[in-house]
């Protein structure tokens, strides 16, 4: 599973604010789905296909691999 952070949401061209919040939107998201895991503060990683959810446009693979 791909995940991605808001630093990589900064280096796509989104700005501090915006970037942090998309990561938590994710995680109301994947929270709604059963992943109660990301009730947790701490956690700023999600799986890309749910910041793809939250944003509307796919990420592209070769994005998320060369920044890891």
């Amino acid at each position: 599973m791909k995940t991605i952070d808001y630093r990589l949401l900064i280096e796509l061209g989104y700005r501090l604010h915006t970037a942090k919040n998309i990561i938590r939107q994710a995680k109301y998201w994947l929270v709604e789905n059963g992943y109660e895991f990301y009730l947790n503060k701490r956690c700023g990683i999600v799986p890309t296909y749910a910041v793809e959810k939250v944003i509307g446009i796919r990420i592209e693979e070769w994005v998320v691999m060369s920044r890891t």
